[in-house]
């Protein structure tokens, strides 16, 4: 799919499914997460859209997979104890509100290296979007998620050692 048709699906419909979404989660974090994603799966699959069906429902087809998927997910870990299972996201921006630990994290944040350092802090207190973030850096929407989410890991490993 190419860029123009790319932004023009996302503009056209991310609210949209945004709010199929929000009726199947309940939250608007996983919601958010879920879209992203969708969109994510949609301009990057390798299988072109056919045209067998509306855009729209096309997407919250995909939307409603990852949704069934993520179920899925979190029912597998449902009966482990917590001490085996943690789940590290949640966990983690808990933590963020820990002012204690937002120093700790602030200290990573100096030593970390760049643009890993400047797309943690656009996406966490800057509260951007991955599109904005992009934007921001003339990259792709893809590269922004990537970075984050490495950037996300490195400071949760310089945590655990510290």
């Amino acid at each position: 799919m190419d860029k123009n048709t790319a932004e023009k699906l996302y503009e056209a419909f991310y609210m949209k499914v945004f709010s199929y979404v929000f009726t199947l989660t309940g939250d608007q974090n996983d919601a958010m997460e879920i879209t992203q994603e969708t969109f994510f799966r949609a301009i990057s699959t390798t299988k072109e859209f056919r045209g067998e069906s509306e855009s729209y429902t096309w997407l919250c087809a995909i939307a409603k997979n990852l949704f069934i998927d993520e179920k899925r997910r979190h029912s597998r870990f449902a009966d482990a104890p917590l001490e085996e299972q943690p789940d590290t996201k949640k966990s983690f921006e808990k933590s963020l509100v820990d002012a204690e630990t937002k120093v700790q994290i602030h200290r990573i944040l100096h030593e970390l290296e760049e643009p890993y350092k400047e797309v943690f802090q656009l996406r966490v207190f800057g509260e951007l979007s991955f599109k904005e973030i992009a934007s921001i850096f003339g990259k792709t929407e893809t590269w922004a998620r990537v970075t984050y989410h490495r950037a996300r890991i490195m400071i949760q490993e310089r945590m655990e050692k510290s």
